[in-house]
């Protein structure tokens, strides 16, 4: 537990007294960074600057501590930090409470000493633990967009890709402290912090050195993070069959994990061009073929292209434009299933000939006095009813 200052926790570290745990952290790693002694070697008002921040951060990181600041004021003015008598030591009203603090009254089996009672009180609104060592959390994933054409997404492909991925800082290994222990900034290398109210103090265990009064000191490359952003390339394999907006997993490539967790994975989120013949939807290909009025007509075998070269389509005598014809398993290869194929959709348009002279006219003529049909006349049915 902190020594209980005049200072604003929450004004110390720049954040609202609502302020969530993240945003606090976030505000202490920042201010941290900037006055730390190793950063400001020599500055004193750096030195106690950062002592500042450590003391409020201590509290305002602590659910319960928080929770007994915010409603209770501990921490509060009325709490003012300064040197106990001795380890376990009071001071009430001129009276000494040594003996009791030592367990004298407890070794004559009149009850719990002093030090029982406020190592209780106290342990039920900080926690009574030390600061928890960093649990083991998986690193965070990537994405990262790759455009490619129409015939890489059908057919597959492999792309040289730059990205920058979170890395263990090699000089900490990870884990974001450099050299031996240092003296304890919270208690100055004490091990225990004071707390007085009224006329009475009290020592407390330090609980950012658990009382050894030594910690890890931050590394200066990471600044206490244990990851640098590291560029790297690689070479991705694009596997045939992804589409507009796919994702390809590259296991392992994203962001470190923290103490000893595995990294996160990195996900090839394809942007694919579109091409001006094929259109796909899903793993079916769609495409539009023109065919001549006599082809409709009279019926014709005709080739159309597919993603497999041209393949042979038979069109019906008869056949009106905007007929749709499906050519089985002609599609694009399935992402998730590669044995499986979609199908290709092929819909027919009637194109007219242009009319070059009188001869082809006439037997346009002649052709339409023999046929006599009016293609209107269902429409001209309908309107009346």
């Amino acid at each position: 537990m902190p020594t209980a200052t005049k200072q604003d926790y929450y004004e110390t570290l720049g954040v609202k007294r609502g302020a969530a745990a993240d945003e606090i952290r976030k505000a202490y790693r920042r201010l941290a960074r900037k006055h730390h002694p190793d950063v400001n070697p020599g500055d004193k008002s750096a030195e106690e600057k950062f002592k500042q921040i450590q003391e409020a951060y201590d509290v305002l990181s602590d659910p319960k501590k928080r929770k007994m600041y915010d409603q209770f004021g501990f921490y509060s003015e009325q709490f003012k930090g300064g040197p106990g008598p001795g380890a376990g030591g009071f001071d009430f009203g001129g009276f000494d409470f040594s003996d009791f603090a030592a367990g004298g009254p407890e070794a004559s089996g009149r009850g719990p000493g002093f030090r029982d009672i406020f190592s209780d009180f106290f342990s039920r609104f900080t926690g009574g633990a030390a600061e928890r060592p960093a649990e083991p959390a998986r690193g965070a994933d990537l994405e990262y967009e790759v455009e490619i054409g129409f015939w890489d997404s059908i057919r597959g492909t492999v792309r040289k890709l730059a990205i920058s991925r979170l890395a263990d800082c090699t000089a900490c290994h990870g884990t974001g402290a450099a050299g031996g222990p240092a003296a304890c900034t919270a208690c100055n290398g004490r091990g225990t912090v004071s707390q007085q109210t009224g006329r009475m103090r009290f020592n407390l265990t330090c609980t950012r050195c658990q009382g050894s009064g030594r910690v890890r000191t931050i590394c200066r490359h990471c600044r206490g993070e244990g990851k640098l952003a590291r560029p790297e390339t690689l070479d991705v394999r694009i596997p045939a069959g992804v589409a507009d907006g796919s994702r390809v997993r590259v296991p392992g490539r994203g962001n470190a994990g923290s103490a000893g967790a595995p990294p996160g994975d990195l996900y090839i989120i394809t942007r694919v061009r579109p091409h001006e013949f094929f259109e796909r939807r899903g793993d079916d290909i769609h495409t539009v073929v023109p065919i001549t009025v006599s082809e409709a007509a009279l019926g014709a075998r005709i080739e159309v292209p597919t993603v497999d070269g041209r393949a042979l389509l038979k069109v019906p005598a008869g056949t009106q434009s905007g007929t749709r014809f499906r050519l089985r398993e002609k599609g694009a290869p399935s992402l998730r299933t590669p044995t499986r194929r979609g199908d290709h959709y092929v819909e027919v348009r009637i194109v007219l000939p242009p009319v070059l002279d009188e001869r082809q006219k006439e037997m346009l003529k002649n052709f339409g006095r023999l046929t006599r049909e009016d293609p209107r006349a269902e429409i001209y049915a309908a309107a009346q009813r």
